[in-house]
């Protein structure tokens, strides 16, 4: 009996060898697989590329502040006022809040994080790895007003911190962090302005000194000032696109849960080595990274129409945004939709690309938003709706004004609901106040909910949809 298990077993692991081999190249790839397997590591490498153009291109400068959210590596930047209607450095920005921006490079040193009093108000550092994913949040809601201190350091960092510093482990040596201060308009900036004082960064060696002096910075005249990351990334052909991610990739481990698209690009010769060489490449691979590189954001945008649960002309996502697991076409498509999003427990936004008959929204007409009595957003901090054109930019206008929400002087209506008005030209004087212009073309809206409640995140509430009108409605 013990004779014939072993022949069995040892007959079964032949089988088992046989049928799935060590090594992945052996296995032939044919040109729809390679196709396959050639969009979905553009996918996977996109966010860690856009990522590293974004961060190239904000710490171009030789002193913080040269250019506004710009600042030399390892410093903080923080923006005076909202961004201007140009502002094309990422997509989809918001005008809730200012921003203080800084990007960590702790290959040397940890960095020293310290939050301080930040007055009661809603604030949030989210600290973002190269893959895009938030894994840590000093933020209103998990800090006292007495703020903390936090040593931001390279994954396996070995080392001694001062006390009361709290370790926080980066899974990337490269760190990106998005400081958000709640803003009630420009009379609010010098408020908000002590609170981003309150934000300090300075590396470990000098913790504790005084008048630390922040390095001066370099400038690479490779590097483009002005070209939105979006476009540079677009523009790259297959080869550079694919040979600068898999050199990023080696600086900046996978996470653990990516193992299998490693391997699955690894079966068209996509490997994260100095001997990578797209040249060496066959021409059927070669070819189908090259449609890969070309139809790519293509890719994005239209699973960008799909995210989300559809409601009422709006798609809400409430889940992986943030932190992303293996949700790779998600991840990307937020990268190049707006890099940077919080969790959802922080914010959410629903987005609206149609109006209420399915017809795409554009700036030739005019829109209204109508709130019934007690269907408000249902917030613990507050809401506000922005306008953006195709590209996730918004458009200077005469007014100003590029976000609309409850910290505004909005004009209720006598049974206390709320009409907003989307539209290019004014609705009138009377309705000002709650008018939110728009752009030539295309437009799509991003509403934007800070610390939802429940209903929100579970769908229970859902935005109203947003309804054409050939002119301005009547007076409720």
């Amino acid at each position: 009996m013990k004779s014939l298990f072993a022949s069995w077993w040892g007959g079964l692991i032949g089988v088992v060898l046989v049928m799935c081999p060590v090594d992945v190249r052996a296995i032939t790839i044919d040109e729809t697989k390679a196709e396959q397997i050639a969009l979905e590591a553009y996918t996977y490498l996109y966010p860690l590329v856009i990522m590293d153009v974004t961060r190239r291109q904000q710490t171009n400068v030789v002193h913080a502040g040269d250019i506004p959210m710009r600042a030399p590596i390892n410093q903080i930047v923080h923006l005076p006022t909202f961004p201007p209607g140009d502002f094309r450095d990422v997509v989809r920005p918001n005008f809730d809040t200012l921003y203080s921006n800084a990007w960590l490079d702790l290959t040397r040193e940890p960095m020293i994080l310290k939050v301080g009093d930040t007055k009661g108000r809603y604030f949030l550092l989210p600290l973002y790895d190269m893959w895009t994913d938030v894994f840590a949040n000093p933020s209103s809601e998990t800090l006292g007003p007495e703020g903390g201190t936090f040593a931001i350091t390279a994954p396996g960092w070995h080392g001694t911190l001062p006390k009361g510093v709290e370790r926080i482990e980066a899974p990337t040596p490269m760190v990106w962090i998005i400081g958000r201060v709640q803003t009630n308009g420009p009379a609010d900036y010098a408020f908000v302005h002590d609170i981003q004082r309150s934000f300090t960064l300075v590396p470990l060696s000098q913790w504790g000194k005084p008048d630390v002096t922040p390095a001066t910075g370099t400038t690479d005249p490779t590097v483009d000032p002005k070209s939105p990351p979006l476009a540079t990334v677009a523009r790259m052909d297959a080869n550079n696109f694919f040979t600068y991610g898999l050199k990023l990739v080696q600086l900046n481990k996978p996470h653990n849960i990516d193992h299998p698209i490693i391997a699955r690009m690894k079966m068209i010769g996509l490997v994260a080595s100095n001997q990578f060489s797209f040249g060496k490449l066959s021409p059927m691979v070669q070819s189908a990274l090259q449609h890969a590189a070309a139809a790519g954001q293509k890719h994005f945008v239209k699973y960008a129409m799909q995210m989300g649960e559809p409601r009422n002309g709006w798609r809400v996502r409430t889940t992986s945004i943030g932190s992303y697991g293996s949700d790779y076409l998600q991840r990307a498509t937020i990268a190049m939709a707006g890099l940077g999003a919080n969790r959802p427990f922080d914010a959410i936004y629903p987005r609206a690309d149609i109006d209420s008959e399915g017809r795409q929204i554009d700036g030739a007409y005019q829109y209204i938003m109508h709130f019934p009595p007690g269907t408000l957003p249902p917030v613990g901090a507050f809401w506000s709706i922005t306008a953006y054109d195709k590209d996730g930019f918004t458009t200077p206008n005469v007014i100003d004004r590029y976000a609309l929400g409850d910290r505004d002087p909005l004009k209720y209506n006598a049974d206390g609901s709320l009409d907003l008005y989307l539209q290019t030209a004014s609705p009138g004087s009377d309705r000002n106040m709650n008018w939110l212009p728009l752009g030539p073309g295309i437009q799509n809206f991003s509403l934007r909910l800070y610390l939802p409640k429940a209903e929100a995140l579970s769908g229970v509430w859902v935005p109203p949809p947003i309804q054409r009108v050939d002119t301005p409605p009547a007076t409720h």
